[in-house]
């Protein structure tokens, strides 16, 4: 499964209910991405790194996924302060620096660690399972939940599925190369794993059947709003709707 380490703890985070989380994520991501002020955004990013904080999570972790995602954020470095067009700042033969490119790439960056950074804290926090069973109870449709959570537990059987074609694959002295018989070996490990994901498949919906099984799923735990919850999205809206607000001010 996948490994959801930071969902595991006891911070003021983690206690709180699922459903409190994704709305205060929701309204703090839609902040952050539409938000054109510097002011705003990094606000929003010191509000993020507060969370973190609450959330006592592994910072060297945390670190790594903000590297991951900041690898993109380069090519828009290397491309925006050439291309974006504006006021030039200056020249290097055929080649111009705009200030406009330089302070959208700067915007994109801190959008972008914010918004990463709000996630792992907010909804990292929480199971798989539990947010898909939250945005239920939040009234979103529920054979997209129903889709979530099967796509979450069965995404990795279809992997193990295809480990196991590949180690027969390598046992029987299977070299990938760019040749024709790779790629055709490609292929049927490819078919092979939707056949037996099928199969698979078939097999678990019949279980279900026969377990009275009525298109929709359990949760093992009933989580249910507190007072500390409510406090915690009364709280985190207000911060997050005044720090929106600045720029109308």
């Amino acid at each position: 499964m996948m490994d959801e380490r930071f969902a595991q703890g006891n911070s003021l985070l983690h206690r709180r209910d699922p459903k409190v989380k994704v709305i205060v994520a929701a309204v703090f991501i839609t902040v952050a991405a539409i938000s054109n002020s510097f002011m705003v955004v990094i606000l929003a990013l010191t509000l993020a790194l507060g969370l973190l904080l609450l959330s006592r999570l592994d910072l060297r972790q945390v670190g790594k996924r903000l590297l991951a995602a900041n690898t993109f954020t380069i090519f828009l470095w290397l491309t925006l302060p050439l291309t974006y067009g504006g006021e030039e700042i200056t020249r290097l033969g055929p080649v111009t620096l705009s200030s406009e490119g330089i302070r959208l790439a700067i915007l994109i960056s801190l959008k972008t660690n914010c918004i990463v950074l709000s996630l792992i804290t907010l909804l990292g926090t929480s199971r798989i399972a539990s947010l898909g069973h939250a945005l239920e109870g939040l009234h979103f449709s529920r054979r997209l939940c129903f889709l979530l959570l099967f796509s979450y537990r069965y995404i990795f059987v279809i992997y193990q599925e295809y480990q196991k074609l590949s180690r027969a694959a390598g046992m029987r002295c299977f070299v990938p190369a760019t040749t024709l018989h790779t790629y055709r070996t490609y292929g049927y490990m490819f078919g092979m794993t939707l056949v037996r994901s099928w199969n698979r498949a078939t097999r678990v919906h019949n279980a279900m059947l026969l377990r009275g099984f009525e298109g929709r799923l359990i949760p093992l735990e009933q989580q249910t709003v507190g007072r500390s919850d409510i406090a915690f999205l009364v709280i985190a809206l207000t911060i997050v709707i005044a720090i929106g607000l600045i720029p109308f001010l």
